[in-house]
């Protein structure tokens, strides 16, 4: 398989190197994705001949990138989660950084460099094989004002390798005894048993099935200061972080193949929860952000988990049991100021729907699919605590959530569809966003004629219906906006979502069709954040892993 990194960069599993380009830019960088929710530039990177640049062409598999020109080649590995090896024949390699405060070169012994990159939190050893390194890296003041550093073939004949080793703290000095074709293979040899045991998809489907593991499986991280298990991020291209509710996705993905990783996506936010009950928005090895927070689809999910089979023994219960308690608690006493028992969402972040037409007059705001996200938690962690033998806790939950769901439609059913309320002031919003039919997740839980209606409304063509998914707002609404994050692009987790909710209704062949036009775009278009609703085009951040996962889950359950 191919990489184009315009779209997708170049990593491994466990490592913070990413490989790749700007978003928006021309010119390919070795990066990190430490230190912030972001991807950031290390060096940049340039074939030379006799000290002049000179063109190269990419060529890129999942374990391998070729840089490749008239004169010769580069061929670059990430050997290690913490090693970039690189060997050549016929040209040489410059790296250039434009320094930031207290970034610095330094010379660390006989033959090796050292490169301070503090606003990363990272250092690197640059240490050649073969060939001679060079570095200009003048001090100036507090920091070097540019580094520009050669590595340089000793001949034609015998070619050019180095290392890049990055360490957080103090080198460690070791041996490099494994060759460069050595750790090829054992690279390939973990991406291959990847590959062969998270992507179980239809034969249609398999080209792009590939595609989708390896986004996954290069954007798994080690751990790493907040990180306290191995993460599947985001992204490598710029969104370097985990949300609390995309990680939810990825674990079913993974609950198949890599049980385990599953469930260490599912605790992460665990490590972090808040005494209050919150669970943090956003997580990465530098920082934790609480400004928001993700809607509360944990019971969703274990919901999903529990029809397969997956995560049901007791001591996954007792791990997670807690955790999810405090969560729903946390909604009813922290986020429901009008103490009317409706939470409402403080931000359309919150939600997850960031900028939706719901949250057009503002916040806070109280719409029916938190209601309805949080009547299948307390369903099911009623099912947990009988599990646990908590019956007094199980009878409280059951009781709570059928009580929730009678006030729900009694707060946001007028009769022919679902509303979203200012909260305090109930006034309805004008919105013609797809976020109001998320309670089709309460399936037969619904009246029939609410039922009936949901699903009439998912099959109007010409309204969130496309010819390639369900489109977030109506394309009749004057608020369309073909690129419009949440106001008008296909969503993965939407999808899932809709097409799951739909099959468990019995509407089976509507939830294949639907799962087969989600699947046929994003093996035109790639694992996207998003897509364009009337094109099918890749919106945003081409390789992302909730695309990826809930491509693979589609392909491999809902496509018949």
């Amino acid at each position: 398989m191919k990489l184009n990194l315009k779209h997708v960069p170049f990593s491994r599993y466990g490592s913070y190197f990413s490989i790749g380009y700007p978003r928006y830019g021309e010119d390919l960088y070795i990066r990190t994705v430490r230190g912030s929710a972001s991807t950031s530039n290390i060096f940049h990177i340039e074939l030379t001949y006799d000290g002049d640049v000179i063109p190269y062409e990419v060529e890129c598999t999942p374990t391998i990138l070729k840089l490749k020109s008239t004169n010769g080649f580069v061929e670059i590995c990430i050997a290690e989660t913490n090693l970039i090896y690189v060997r050549g024949q016929g040209v040489g390699v410059r790296l250039s950084m434009q320094p930031g405060n207290y970034d610095n070169a330094i010379l660390y012994d006989d033959r090796n460099w050292m490169v301070n990159c503090v606003s990363q939190g990272i250092k690197l050893m640059l240490i050649p094989l073969v060939g001679s390194l060079e570095v200009d890296a003048p001090w100036k003041v507090d920091a070097s004002e540019h580094i520009i550093v050669d590595f340089i073939p000793s001949n034609k004949s015998d070619g050019l390798e180095f290392l890049i080793d990055e360490f957080l703290v103090s080198y460690k000095k070791r041996d490099y005894i494994k060759t460069f074709d050595e750790y090829r293979q054992k690279v390939e040899y973990e991406y291959r048993n990847w590959i062969e045991n998270t992507v179980t998809v239809k034969e249609k489907y398999l080209q792009s099935g590939e595609l989708a593991g390896y986004i996954n499986w290069s954007c798994v991280v080690e751990p790493s200061g907040h990180i306290k298990r191995p993460a599947v991020y985001m992204s490598k291209n710029w969104m370097a972080s985990i949300w609390s509710w995309d990680n939810c996705f990825n674990a079913m993905a993974l609950a198949k193949g890599r049980p385990d990783l599953a469930w260490d996506q599912l605790m992460i936010f665990d490590d972090h929860q808040d005494d209050t009950g919150m669970y943090p928005d956003l997580i990465n090895d530098a920082s934790i952000l609480w400004s928001f927070c993700k809607p509360p689809i944990q019971g969703w999910v274990f919901n999903w988990f529990a029809k397969r089979g997956y995560f049901t023994d007791k001591r996954y219960i007792e791990a997670i049991y807690p955790g999810i308690v405090k969560w729903t608690k946390w909604w009813f006493k922290y986020s429901d100021a009008d103490n009317d028992g409706i939470p409402h969402y403080n931000h359309g972040n919150d939600s997850g729907w960031d900028n939706s037409t719901v949250f057009s007059k503002g916040a806070p705001v109280e719409s029916p699919d938190l209601s309805a996200f949080l009547i299948l938690q307390m369903e099911v962690l009623a099912d947990m605590a009988k599990k646990l033998g908590k019956m007094d806790e199980a009878v409280y939950w059951n009781d709570k959530s059928k009580k929730t769901l009678q006030n729900m439609l009694d707060h946001f059913w007028n009769g022919d569809r679902f509303v979203a309320r200012i909260s305090g002031s109930h006034k309805c919003i004008d919105t013609q966003s797809l976020q109001l039919y998320i309670p089709i997740v309460l399936g037969s839980r619904l009246p029939n004629e609410i039922i009936t209606t949901l699903v009439k409304g998912l099959k109007e063509e010409g309204r969130f219906l496309t010819s390639h998914g369900f489109a977030t707002e109506s394309i009749e609404s004057p608020y369309y906006t073909s690129n419009g994050y949440w106001r008008g692009p296909i969503w993965p987790p939407t999808s899932l979502i809709l097409i799951d909710s739909l099959y468990e209704l019995g509407e089976r062949e509507f939830a294949n069709k639907m799962a087969n036009r989600y699947c046929e775009m994003a093996q035109r278009s790639g694992m996207s954040e998003n897509y364009d609703a009337l094109t099918g085009e890749g919106l945003c951040d081409r390789a992302h892993t909730w695309g990826a996962s809930v491509f693979l889950i589609l392909a491999d359950e809902y496509c018949r």
